[in-house]
């Protein structure tokens, strides 16, 4: 006769939103900060989704942001900025068809937590990146 298994204990539980979260949010979040900012210069002037890029930066990095769409803004955000993806970012025409679809579906599903202060924000740095 075998012992059944205890029932889990709900207090031995992993809690997604307080310990697997976090860890990813912050890999990614690292990731982000060490290329997002020298992809967006280079490509600034040549995607016209730029200032949804930008406005996805600054919700990601605003303390008031909850953590699960801070999550899932850098998981974007992180994709942006790696250098291999689904169609690489040398083709000429195409290869950011990709990231600009990554960044839309943010912008779709997380719109609400990207506030008129991200967008002037995006758009000052926007202009900045512009004039250099």
């Amino acid at each position: 006769m075998t012992a059944k298994a205890k029932p889990a204990d709900p207090a031995d539980a992993i809690d997604p939103n307080k310990a697997l979260v976090p860890s990813v949010v912050k890999v990614n979040e690292m990731r982000v900060t060490r290329g997002f900012w020298p992809k967006i210069r280079r490509t600034a002037a040549r995607i016209p989704f730029a200032d949804q890029a930008l406005a996805a930066w600054y919700a990601a990095r605003d303390p008031e942001t909850p953590l699960p769409a801070k999550g899932m803004i850098f998981a974007g955000l992180a994709y942006f900025v790696m250098p291999i993806d689904a169609i690489p970012d040398v083709f000429a025409g195409i290869g950011y068809t990709d990231d600009a679809a990554v960044i839309a579906a943010i912008i779709a599903t997380l719109g609400a937590n990207i506030k008129r202060r991200h967008r002037d924000q995006a758009e000052d740095a926007l202009q900045r990146l512009k004039a250099k």
